[in-house]
């Protein structure tokens, strides 16, 4: 697997620095744009259309939150391409409740009040998933990486997963009143 950190020169982290992320795309943006070898060979060319497209993948991996979670989790072996992942039953529990407000909230002539309880329902979740997640994420930046420590933090990437295709429904339907 491709290491963005070690191309970008910077310690792996569920939380980069955006600025020093930004700076190391531009530099090698400029460093490897093709322009730059277009009257070389074709053997530089390509590669420098290479490296070009791997900055661009770093950038955009490395300066989204949820990619860079993933990406971290890939890198250290927890997490896998298409993976079925089961998350816990009394968390399955809890959004079981959130879902059926959110089929309220559809079903609903008033919809305003019943979708503010909504939303409220789903940020009151991603409060919490950002603080447990925080801690967790936090262990593993001050230099505990543990596999234990790294299934949690995959338990909460999937737990942020299904949260966000909750709120996106909630936002297409919505976006079709």
């Amino acid at each position: 697997m491709e290491n963005y950190f070690e191309f970008y020169k910077l310690p792996v982290s569920f939380h980069p620095d955006a600025a020093q992320v930004k700076a190391r795309y531009y530099e090698l943006s400029k460093a490897y744009h093709p322009d730059r070898y277009a009257q070389g060979d074709n053997t530089k060319m390509l590669e420098a259309l290479t490296l070009a497209a791997h900055n661009n993948k770093a950038y955009k991996t490395l300066g989204n939150t949820d990619a860079t979670m993933a990406y971290v989790l890939q890198l250290n072996g927890v997490l896998e391409q298409e993976e079925k992942y089961a998350l816990p039953p009394a968390f399955l529990m809890e959004m079981m409740d959130i879902n059926e407000a959110v089929s309220d909230y559809e079903a609903s002539p008033e919809g305003e009040a019943a979708r503010a309880q909504v939303l409220q329902g789903i940020q009151e979740q991603f409060d919490n998933w950002q603080a447990a997640a925080g801690k967790l994420t936090q262990r593993f930046e001050n230099g505990e990486i543990t596999q234990e420590l790294l299934l949690q933090i995959k338990d909460m990437y999937y737990r942020r997963k299904y949260l966000l295709r909750i709120q996106e429904r909630i936002n297409k339907f919505a976006a079709h009143q």
